[in-house]
């Protein structure tokens, strides 16, 4: 009696702690979970930057500008020289301390009057170098022609290039720079974030029918029946009345909603560089591989042979070269058998304990991929 008492609570103990370890392994499980707020995996309809475009002169050049020869340069130094009443014909204007360039820049959303924005510059002209430039005040339009900022200041150039007696130096690209803050918003932009329908539209930046369903179901669980996942790309979120009025602290709301993004299985090859991305997961069906390698190296030796006959002397006999050639071949195979359910990350794992190359190891993913064993996009760059 006393014995099964005992083997019971024996038996007991050991059943708490399986329970235990599966509660643990379970908590684990859902922690490993990789939650992200929705604002990380897209946003709403309405929120876009605006490009602008202009062109403008620098000055200041130590003689790296626009050739003398350049016409749109005279034209446009002309052009600003009339804004002074300064009257002098364009064939007249001879200068290479000037260069003609276009300048761009994003406008973000719900820019206001008076922020400043990051500019670039880059040479329209036959400028060899746009170090110690000065870019003059210039307009920056939309695609509609209206003017929405002013830039203007000093250029910082991440290079140079310097030339005397046909010699030259040059770093990077003396031709491009960019003016930190250097425009001036002077009309503002706001976005309709709600549409006729009074709806927000959600949009996922990479499009997913599995994610689209996960964030109105997440939204849902947190604010009732409110969002629908229309398509792969947007999910509508209907705004009650008594939150337009407090529209921000509702949208912030909802993008902190937390959600398990899907993603489909990739393979990203880049061939250049030789650099393989693929998620750890993605699966390879029951396949053999076999890799080989052939090196084969030709060894040649040249010694001179020298006869020589006693009591004989003839002018046929003659020095002759004699070429030894050595042939090795080196045949080395590795081949690895895989089996169902195996990863990348396996695949590569054990290519590299053989000491496989990378480009091998793409040659290799790219056969598993045309044997239809590879259940992933392989994306080659």
């Amino acid at each position: 009696m006393m014995y099964l008492i005992q083997a019971l609570l024996l038996a007991t103990f050991v059943f708490a702690q399986d329970a235990q370890a599966i509660n643990q392994a379970k908590a684990t499980e859902v922690h490993d979970l990789k939650e992200v707020r929705v604002k990380d995996i897209g946003k709403l309809q309405g929120w876009r930057e605006n490009a602008l475009v202009g062109y403008g002169i620098v000055t200041g050049l130590a003689g790296t500008g626009d050739s003398t020869s350049n016409r749109t340069t005279k034209q446009v130094l002309a052009n600003v020289y009339s804004q002074f009443n300064l009257t002098i014909p364009v064939d007249q204007v001879q200068s290479r301390n000037v260069a003609v360039v276009m300048v761009s820049a994003m406008l973000p959303a719900f820019a206001r009057e008076g922020e400043t924005l990051d500019v670039t510059i880059t040479s329209a002209g036959d400028a060899r170098s746009l170090v110690g430039g000065n870019l003059l005040s210039t307009p920056l339009k939309a695609p509609n022609g209206r003017v929405y900022a002013l830039a203007q200041g000093a250029l910082s150039v991440g290079g140079y290039r310097y030339d005397a007696n046909g010699n030259i130096i040059q770093k990077n690209h003396p031709t491009v720079g960019s003016v930190p803050n250097g425009a001036i918003v002077e009309v503002g932009v706001s976005s309709q974030m709600l549409n006729k329908d009074q709806k927000l539209t959600f949009l996922l930046s990479e499009p997913d029918y599995t994610t689209a369903s996960r964030v109105a179901k997440a939204i849902n669980a947190k604010y009732g029946p409110i969002a629908v996942a229309s398509d792969a790309s947007g999910i509508q979120i209907q705004v009650a009345d008594n939150q337009k009025d407090q529209l921000v602290d509702f949208i912030a709301s909802i993008e902190n909603v937390l959600v398990e993004p899907d993603r489909r299985a990739k393979v990203v090859i880049n061939e250049r560089t030789g650099v393989v991305v693929a998620g750890g997961d993605v699966q390879i069906s029951r396949v053999s591989i076999s890799h080989g390698d052939i090196k084969i190296s030709v060894a040649s030796q040249n010694t001179a042979s020298q006869p020589f006959v006693i009591g004989q002397a003839s002018s046929a006999i003659r020095t002759a070269i004699v070429t030894n050639t050595k042939l090795d071949v080196d045949e080395k195979k590795e081949s690895a058998f895989l089996s169902e359910g195996n990863t990348v990350a396996d695949l590569v794992r054990s290519l590299v304990r053989i000491k496989t190359n990378t480009r091998d190891i793409i040659s290799i993913l790219r056969a598993v991929k045309a044997a239809g064993a590879l259940h992933a996009e392989l994306i080659i760059q």
